[in-house]
């Protein structure tokens, strides 16, 4: 019997389809990387396979400690990959940061890979490569939201990564300098080029295209994110760009030389009372992270002349960042609420920080009854915290990136959880979305608008790693950002259109006080 060509590609569809949500076989759950074979595990009823806790680079313990990441040992025997590995050593926990690995440790550069069920090494999916936030300081891609349950289900395969945090992964020292021949302190950084490199090498076995990487993250791994697109190490290892609420492209301490940063460092470690290099990576986990906590300013990525070779605005500005798609934005409420704010408390206050341009900002953030003077300073906290930069950061890549430019403000109110009360729409509150993860929030009660809007942001940003366009079938249309400076709305009801607050943003560009209130 012959069958017709629609037919044929109906069929083919079909079995697409079947094919990636069909339970994995136990020999597909052994993978050859470079280093030798892995065995991965089943999930998600058989839908997926992760393989967990793969080294990516040699453990950066004793000598290799505050040192740019060694290509990872070779094993013989088949490495089980079917837990994660150890998180990196931090100080300071967020409360809402869950761990599903043993306890930290320095021995920490693992990444986990997530593939559709009956994905083979021809399968050539598009591959997004998750950068985790926590401020630089804390985190691991072993947290349950951003577990690969379902994200591949769209017909990705996911890369989740450790990486370096606070002073092991950012400290900037004269010695540290002089060892390293002027560069020092992006240690982390330098780890996210080192998976990078791993994915490019590796990741077809997994089913994934090296030729088609997708860096996201929220948060710091955000910031990462827009350092990437500009760093020269990194360059031709991704070919597209997701932003979650932040980006380097503020004033903060990310632009800071390793030589301002170095007078800092190293009063640091005089307090610690070592005499050399040896002696301090001799010190024990604990004791650093210890002292660490007290070090005013913390420990950020520096302009060390490799990873980072300028200020990362400076690059942009000079179109010399990678000229890939962007899809970036922000939360509504991402400092939270201003409750409380009273009128002659917000009208003092402006006046109080922008002097005689308080009138105009008194415009743009109103503030004529209490409930008003609530809204703006939650709206200016805000834009303060970590909107005015992320903006920035879209604004200069639509200027001189040469590429497609989409923008987001996510908006949809959430419910009363553990960690967070409720009605804000937080910063971080859109990670569970992005991974179909909502029911590892816990103590809230997911509503259906909820799961609606889980599937829309997967799909938008599983199309955005295809195709470089988040738009597709059944999604309501997600304009570009361009001349009109159009922006979609993530809501209940999606909606799209011009920036009604852009006149905010071009304020803050004549000048923006700190700190925020």
């Amino acid at each position: 019997m012959q069958i017709g060509m629609q037919a044929v590609c109906a069929l083919a569809v079909a079995g697409l389809v079947l094919g990636l949500s069909a339970p994995a076989h136990a020999d597909s759950l052994t993978v050859a990387t470079e280093q030798g074979k892995v065995q991965g595990k089943a999930i998600n009823n058989g839908k997926v396979k992760a393989f967990l806790g793969l080294p990516y680079a040699a453990p950066p313990v004793g000598d290799l400690r505050w040192k740019a990441p060694r290509p990872p040992v070779r094993w013989k025997a088949k490495r089980d990959a079917t837990r994660f590995g150890a998180h990196c050593a931090q100080g300071r926990v967020f409360d809402d940061m869950v761990f599903q690995d043993g306890a930290a440790s320095e021995d920490c550069l693992f990444l986990n890979v997530y593939a559709p069920a009956n994905t083979t090494g021809k399968s050539r999916l598009p591959v997004m490569f998750w950068i985790h936030g926590g401020g630089y300081s804390g985190g691991a891609s072993s947290e349950p939201r951003h577990n690969g349950d379902f994200l591949p289900l769209k017909g990705v395969v996911l890369v989740t990564i450790n990486y370096r945090l606070g002073v092991f992964g950012f400290l900037a020292t004269s010695d540290l300098a002089k060892e390293a021949h002027g560069e020092a302190g992006n240690y982390g950084l330098f780890d996210m080029v080192a998976a990078l490199g791993w994915v490019k090498n590796n990741i077809g076995s997994f089913g994934g295209n090296p030729a088609n990487v997708t860096i996201f993250g929220e948060s710091a791994g955000s910031f990462a994110v827009s350092t990437l697109m500009a760093s020269p190490a990194a360059r031709g290892l991704f070919h597209k760009a997701i932003g979650e609420s932040g980006s380097a492209l503020g004033s903060g301490p990310d632009n800071q030389t390793v030589a301002e940063r170095e007078q800092a460092d190293n009063k640091w470690v005089d307090s610690l009372g070592v005499k050399s290099l040896e002696e301090l990576r001799a010190l024990p986990t604990e004791k650093i992270l210890e002292t660490a906590r007290t070090k005013r300013g913390g420990f950020n990525p520096v302009v060390d002349g490799k990873v980072v070779v300028e200020p990362v605005a400076e690059t942009y500005a000079a179109g010399k960042q990678a000229h890939v798609p962007l899809l970036a934005g922000w939360n509504r409420d991402e400092a939270g609420l201003g409750a409380g704010t009273t009128v002659e408390e917000w009208k003092a206050r402006a006046k109080d920080l922008f002097k005689d341009r308080a009138e105009e900002f008194l415009k743009l953030y109103p503030g004529e009854t209490d409930q008003q003077a609530a809204r703006s300073a939650a709206d200016y906290n805000g834009d303060a915290f970590i909107v005015f930069g992320t903006w920035k950061w879209v604004e200069a890549h639509r200027k001189t990136g040469e590429s497609a430019v989409y923008r987001y403000r996510f908006e949809l109110p959430a419910l009363p959880s553990k960690y967070h009360p409720g009605t804000a729409v937080f910063h971080s509150d859109d990670i569970e979305y992005v991974f179909g993860t909502l029911d590892t929030r816990p103590g809230a009660t997911i509503r259906s608008e909820d799961r609606k809007m889980s599937e829309q942001m997967m799909s938008y940003w599983t199309n955005f790693a295809k195709t470089g366009d988040p738009n597709g079938p059944g999604l309501p249309v997600w304009p570009k950002y361009g001349k009109t400076n159009e922006l979609i709305h993530l809501d209940s009801t999606i909606t799209s259109g011009p920036d009604a607050f852009r006149p905010r943003y071009l304020f803050l560009l004549k000048g923006m006080p700190g700190p925020r209130f």
